[in-house]
C-alpha cells in the first residue's frame, strides 16, 4: 500500500479535479489508483481504468449504483449489499467515511481486500451533487491479519473442553483460512 502521504495526494488530486470545471476526467484517468464518482442518488457516473483492473469488470453506466465492484463482503465473510457499502453511507449521510475495509469479489471469483475513501461532493449552494471514491488494495495486509486470526481460533478450539465451542471456533478458523486463500490466490 502506498504511504499515507501519497494516498492523501491521490485523494487531493481527485477532489481538486472534480471541483474544477476543466477536463477532470483526464486528470482522474491518469491516476494509478481506482477512482470512481457517483451522482447524488449513488448512480456510478465515472470510473478510471484502474477501477476496471481492480474490480475485474467494466461498470455499467446507468445500472451500477453505489459501487464499481461485482459483489462485496465484510472482513468476516458476510455478504455486504451495495446499498450498505461505505459509498452508500457517504451519499446517505453526506459525510466522508473512513477506516473501513471490505472484500471485493470479481466475476471470476477472485477477491481483493480494499480500503475505500468515499467523499461527498457539494455544489456552491451546499447541495450534494455526488461523491468520489478511491479504492486502496490492502489484500496483502489483510491476508496476514486474517491468517493470524485463523491461527488464534484453531488454538482456542484445541484448548477448550466444550465440544460446541470447539466446533464453532474450528468453523471460524476454516472461514478465515478460506478468505486468506482467496486473497492470496488473486
Amino acid at each position: 500500500m502506498p504511504p499515507a502521504s501519497e494516498l492523501q495526494g491521490y485523494l487531493d488530486t481527485a477532489l481538486a479535479a472534480l471541483s474544477e470545471e476543466g477536463d477532470w476526467k483526464a486528470v482522474l484517468d491518469k491516476l494509478a489508483v481506482p477512482v470512481y464518482a457517483t451522482d447524488a442518488a449513488g448512480g456510478v457516473t465515472y470510473w478510471n481504468q484502474a477501477c476496471v483492473a481492480f474490480a475485474g469488470r467494466e461498470p455499467q453506466l446507468g445500472e451500477d449504483r453505489w459501487c464499481v465492484t461485482w459483489q462485496l463482503y465484510t472482513m468476516d465473510g458476510d455478504f455486504l449489499p451495495h446499498d450498505q457499502c461505505p459509498m452508500a453511507d457517504t451519499i446517505k449521510t453526506r459525510t466522508a467515511v473512513r477506516g473501513k475495509v471490505a472484500i471485493a469479489m470479481r466475476p471470476d471469483g477472485t477477491r481483493r481486500a480494499f480500503t475505500p475513501y468515499p467523499t461527498p461532493l457539494f455544489d456552491a449552494d451546499d447541495a450534494l451533487k455526488g461523491a468520489v471514491n478511491m479504492l486502496i488494495d490492502v489484500s496483502d495486509q489483510q491476508a496476514g491479519a486474517l491468517a493470524d486470526q485463523a491461527a488464534r481460533c484453531k488454538r482456542l478450539a484445541r484448548s477448550t473442553t466444550d465440544p460446541r465451542a470447539a466446533e464453532v471456533l474450528a468453523d471460524m478458523a476454516q472461514g478465515y483460512a478460506a478468505t486468506v486463500a482467496a486473497l492470496r490466490s488473486s
